[in-house]
């Protein structure tokens, strides 16, 4: 049996089991499921809701109850919530190892099928877990890649993007020298410069740390350090790379003034909206020595244990969303990309498949550190200054020192 098949048979035979058992629900056998959820944009609410009406008239007996909230309130009102003994049945955010730790999440296996679980791509799956176990369920996925002019790259007498550093330094030099654009753009001021420079930790085989311990000040990260400096010190990037920001240094590149600069999927919708007709690709980011890798970040959803017990109606739901064709939809409305394998196999947005591809070679920040809000900070607020004269060594240790004291 096909994945969607089985998920659709089981569906169809919890809606016949509910109308016999209250699942913790009220005296008539009707279940009351809560959920609580971010808005990433105006149709957030409206693409949840179509999920719930077709879910209720699949299960007769079960409602689910919708709440939305902007992601500046979304964290205080979790908070408040659980502190009250009101946690939702269902909650989407972003993070979920705080609720691991006090013991509040049902974990994957509880509430769906191991061929559902299976399905999520492995790296996400695996970002998902806590000591083995997951926990989360990825929403929405996020990478890197890397944007190119071609027509600044074809002025500049580049034939292919590049694929390593040698060959993104030697493209952004023939970009400065003979274009009136920077070879590449470099973004490290406070607005995500953490992700700037983790996706060239990475690529020199190093990044961030583990889940158990955070390390910045290393061999790999020092090597991208010192490259990225070169970048600038040799007047490949832009002059205040060290203060720049990358939602404006991207609004930059859609208007022609970067030859190169990593971005993210939404920038397709940005440069269809501002620049219809810039010519560019979509690539593999450049790395040390080839190697395929990208910084991946994924939000969740999670089922909080409540006194009532609603694993079938919750674990009917999750099931029900994760068929390809509701997933998928809910997905690129939004403007990301699936999480599942079968989403990716089934999406028809070319636009995206270079994002796709990269999926599988996803690595993440390591959020479940309760050091990572501080790796963060220090890392927004100090790589920059790699851009102002100080040495790429004393930086990351000084960030590293941060760590190891908060």
């Amino acid at each position: 049996m096909t994945r969607r098949s089985r998920a659709t048979a089981l569906v169809a035979a919890t809606a016949i089991a509910l109308t016999a058992c209250s699942g913790g629900g009220s005296d008539d056998g009707s279940v009351e499921l809560t959920m609580l959820a971010a808005s990433y944009s105006d149709n957030t609410k409206k693409l949840w809701e179509e999920v719930i009406a077709e879910f209720e008239d699949a299960n007769p007996g079960v409602t689910v109850n919708l709440e939305i909230q902007s992601w500046e309130n979304i964290n205080d009102v979790i908070r408040t919530r659980v502190q009250t003994n009101k946690a939702p049945d269902i909650l989407s955010i972003d993070t979920f190892a705080g609720y691991v730790e006090d013991d509040l999440l049902y974990s994957a296996d509880e509430l769906v099928s191991q061929e559902t679980i299976d399905d999520f791509q492995d790296s996400f799956r695996e970002n998902a877990s806590v000591d083995g176990k997951q926990y989360g369920f990825p929403l929405i996925a996020s990478a890197r890649a890397l944007f190119v002019n071609d027509d600044l790259l074809e002025q500049a007498g580049v034939e292919e993007p590049p694929t390593t550093w040698d060959e993104l330094y030697d493209a952004a030099k023939a970009i400065t020298e003979s274009t009136d654009a920077y070879g590449y753009g470099l973004p490290l001021g406070s607005e995500e410069s953490q992700a700037e420079a983790g996706i060239w930790f990475l690529g020199a085989g190093g990044g961030y740390g583990t889940p158990d311990k955070i390390t910045v000040d290393t061999p790999q990260n020092l090597e991208a350090a010192r490259f990225m400096k070169r970048l600038y010190d040799d007047g490949l990037t832009q002059p205040d790379a060290g203060a720049t920001q990358r939602t404006p240094m991207l609004d930059q590149f859609i208007q022609g003034k970067f030859g190169m600069a990593m971005g993210l999927p939404p920038i397709v919708g940005m440069i269809e909206e501002k620049n219809p007709d810039l010519n560019y690709s979509i690539v593999d980011i450049p790395t040390k020595d080839g190697e395929k890798v990208t910084l991946g970040v994924a939000d969740h959803l999670m089922a909080f244990r409540n006194d009532e017990d609603k694993t079938e109606e919750i674990g009917a739901f999750l099931e029900f969303f994760y068929q390809p064709e509701n997933y998928l939809k809910f997905v690129e409305t939004e403007g990301f990309l699936p999480v599942t394998k079968s989403g990716a196999e089934e999406s028809t947005d070319e636009a995206m498949k270079p994002f796709l591809e990269l999926l599988p070679h996803a690595q993440f920040y390591p959020s479940t550190n309760p050091a990572w809000a501080t790796a963060q900070a220090a890392m927004q607020s100090q790589i920059g200054l790699i851009a102002s004269g100080d040495d790429p060594k004393q930086v990351l240790s000084a960030i590293q020192a941060e760590i190891d004291n908060a």
